[in-house]
């Protein structure tokens, strides 16, 4: 671990200095399972895959390796937003050695690698380390981004590589474009063929959510019209509105959705409030609405296939499958102003915390660690890798910036009703204040209505 990385517990400050709610953000696991090592002769941070309960130890992921682009461009993301948020320098540091380790994972053409194994060679022929521009090449492209705005006022020579690094990759995205408009059926499904795997909108929004740091650091026209037109990608992903199925939500892939990485209302809002685009927000809000608002009623979800209403599977949820939500209503929030999404993003993240079918928490804050995911209605795996670690942090790091939505954070869902007009949830904390979101399904409207406690 490299000896600048270091990892500080402290409270949020108030604009006079005053101490405020102590962070929920810990970086102690992050810690545990980041490692400085040597890779094309220059210092680098990698972290660790996976760590077992109970030892927590690191363990390889099979034949593949020890560390990857996935989770390491994540974490960059996740320190550079601790820089910007909290101002903790120490941060700035550890991003900084991340991103040299995603820069080695480049290659000439533009393309990345996504493994290395114990020998510290790069994995180039793995099943999930192949070099492509797809999932950690959308990652590596978003942390790279984030990183080169945020470093280009502190640390201008670090941000003129990431720059090269983020052009040499840029004529990537203009080959997926050369399909712009293209679209095919699948399950009676309409599907552009311009995203990232022909129609992976999920992947897509990692590499978006690099592209609109990028434009927010240059006002480059080319990229500005490069996220006009993948937004328009996800927008034909969508279908059904807030009453008709499947309820404004984006598929992921072809007919399917699943909640790990789909962040498209994330991006939609984030590149709606920064191009001041209507139709992306819109976009995002009628997933938050219809979608969204069911999810958070009725129960979480892994997956469904679209092209049957029937063929949904609730398990296994992990913290990868909250994340784009939470943060995607905060997005959405700026976005529009609304504080019912604060109010949604806060019982979102509250799975953390034991708003769950296990009614266990996901992620202590005495130790960093978040558990590896809810594999049943029974069962908790309580290993703590590298992804469920990251995802609670970025998570929790953006949501405590809102005290409207941490609020929410201690609440559980105590009821829930249906009947032909509303379905309904309500939501308790311990000191018995109560939270309910309905939602109407002749109106379309979203309702939330509290009251407090007496306890």
């Amino acid at each position: 671990m490299t000896k600048t990385c270091l990892v500080v517990l402290f409270a949020v400050t108030t604009a006079l200095g005053q101490p405020r709610t102590p962070s929920l953000v810990n970086f102690a696991h992050l810690k545990h399972l980041t490692q400085e090592i040597e890779l094309n002769s220059e210092r680098v941070s990698i972290v660790h895959v996976y760590a077992n309960y109970p030892s927590y130890e690191w363990v390889e992921a099979g034949e593949e390796g020890i560390a990857c682009v996935d989770d390491v461009a994540r974490a960059a993301v996740v320190y550079l937003r601790s820089y910007e948020l909290q101002h903790n320098t120490a941060s700035l540091a550890c991003a900084r050695s991340l991103l040299r380790f995603v820069m080695s994972m480049q290659a000439d053409d533009g393309q990345f690698y996504n493994f290395i194994r114990r020998d510290y060679s790069i994995n180039r022929d793995g099943k999930t380390s192949f070099k492509a521009f797809g999932w950690w090449a959308g990652r590596a492209m978003w942390a790279m981004s984030l990183g080169y705005r945020v470093m280009k006022d502190v640390d201008l020579r670090f941000a003129a590589e990431l720059q090269r690094r983020i052009q040499r990759s840029l004529p990537h995205v203009e080959q997926l474009l050369d399909k712009y408009g293209r679209t095919g059926r699948i399950s009676n499904f309409r599907v552009p063929e311009w995203l990232l795997y022909g129609s992976g909108a999920d992947a897509t929004t990692e590499l978006m959510l690099g592209l609109i740091e990028f434009y927010r650091a240059t006002h480059d026209e080319q990229v500005k019209t490069s996220i006009r037109k993948l937004a328009d990608g996800l927008m034909i992903m969508q279908d059904g509105d807030v009453r008709t199925y499947p309820y404004g939500a984006h598929r992921s892939w072809e007919a399917m959705w699943h909640a790990w990485g789909n962040g498209q209302s994330h991006v939609l809002a984030y590149a709606g409030s920064v191009l001041k685009d209507k139709r992306m927000v819109a976009s995002a809000e009628k997933e938050a609405r219809g979608f969204y608002s069911r999810l958070l009623i009725d129960g979480m979800l892994k997956e469904w296939n679209f092209a049957t209403q029937r063929k949904k599977t609730e398990y296994e949820q992990i913290a990868y499958g909250i994340r784009p939500m939470a943060v995607g209503l905060l997005r959405l929030y700026d976005a529009t102003g609304n504080e019912v999404y604060l109010k949604m993003a806060g019982l979102a993240a509250s799975w953390f915390f034991g708003n769950n079918v296990l009614h266990q928490p996901m992620y202590d804050t005495t130790t960093g660690r978040c558990f590896d995911g809810i594999t049943d209605s029974t069962h908790l795996n309580r290993n703590s890798g590298a992804e469920s670690t990251i995802e609670a942090l970025y998570t929790l790091l953006e949501i405590e910036q809102y005290p409207l939505a941490r609020k929410y954070l201690s609440y559980k869902k105590v009821a829930k009703m249906s009947t032909k007009e509303m379905i309904t949830a309500t939501f308790h904390n311990d000191s018995g204040d109560e939270l309910v979101l309905a939602l109407n399904l002749k109106t379309g409207k979203l309702l939330s209505r509290e009251e407090k406690g007496n306890r």
